[in-house]
């Protein structure tokens, strides 16, 4: 084929990566301020059109896929769309009380923990009030079956007032250079209309949770049996991320609202990478866990060339 056609062809297929909404860049860092839709790469536009072609399939609204490590961008579609993230802000709590408080830190569940958790639909851990509880079980609580009685009761504790906490949030996201993101509660639920953030926030975010070890192991783990003491009763939690099943995955958070639909931040460490997404607005909780496997093969795959 002439070389003139060889190229038109290539922006043709470029063009309906773009007009579809996932465009990935692949060897290339990640830059802060990438806007939507936009390609960054330092490779041809034909080897881009051609690895987008080959990439999987994303439905959701937005989604960021890199390694950690590097910063290479494996994937990107709407990265910077400011929407609601659901329960992933809860990645934020864990991350925010590891600034300050030690595992074994104990902690004690009020009736107003309680309370707060059973408004509105919000997943929970079960907790009693009365209940005194280490840190990092808690974080169990909250990471694993998604407690907002977890959350609320260490929101509480660490900020001096949920209120308080939630500022500390915001200037975490702040010092992580989370530009487009904004926490109003500890659980993300839409009370007061819920926050948002974007997928290149979340991913920013999940990059630094996971470099903490505390965080890393809770996330990682797929159920938690709590022996009853006389500080509390016997507790039991399963992970609600059933994408730990699959090769190397280490976490992170699953979330869902009907404002923010189905979302993940997900990781796993493959052939020497650290593999860190977030998808967010998906249709069905399954199609989130497909996709984003597929998007961790994919990924890993292309670490490899």
């Amino acid at each position: 084929m002439p070389t003139h056609l060889k190229n038109r062809l290539s922006h043709a297929l470029l063009g309906v990566a773009i007009a579809a909404g996932a465009v990935t860049a692949v060897g290339t860092p990640a830059l802060a301020g990438t806007q939507a839709g936009s390609v960054v790469s330092s490779a041809p536009s034909a080897h881009v059109a051609d690895i987008s072609a080959d990439a999987p399939v994303v439905r959701g609204r937005a989604a960021h896929v890199i390694d950690a490590k590097t910063g290479k961008v494996y994937f990107s579609k709407k990265a910077d769309l400011r929407v609601p993230v659901a329960s992933i802000t809860k990645v934020m709590t864990a991350y925010t009380v590891l600034k300050e408080a030690k595992p074994t830190d104990v902690v004690e569940v009020t009736a107003a923990d309680v309370r707060y958790a059973s408004k509105g639909g919000a997943s929970v851990a079960y907790l009693r009030a009365g209940d005194r509880l280490t840190v990092e079980n808690l974080l169990y609580a909250l990471l694993l079956p998604s407690g907002a009685d977890a959350a609320h009761a260490l929101a509480r504790t660490y900020g001096h007032g949920v209120d308080a906490f939630v500022a500390k949030m915001n200037a975490n996201a702040r010092a992580l250079g989370m530009k487009d993101t904004l926490y109003v509660n500890a659980d993300g639920m839409p009370a007061k209309g819920g926050g948002y953030s974007t997928a290149g926030d979340q991913v920013r975010l999940a990059q630094a949770a996971l470099d903490n070890e505390v965080i890393k192991k809770v996330a990682s783990t797929r159920f938690r049996s709590v022996p009853e003491t006389a500080e509390h009763r016997a507790y039991s939690w399963r992970n609600t991320n059933r994408l730990l099943r699959t090769d190397g995955a280490i976490g992170l958070k699953t979330g869902f609202t009907r404002a923010a639909g189905y979302t993940l931040a997900f990781a796993a460490d493959r052939d020497g990478h650290r593999l860190v997404g977030v998808l967010l607005g998906e249709s069905s909780s399954s199609s989130r866990f497909q996709t984003a496997g597929a998007l961790l093969d994919w990924a890993a795959t292309n670490s490899r060339l």
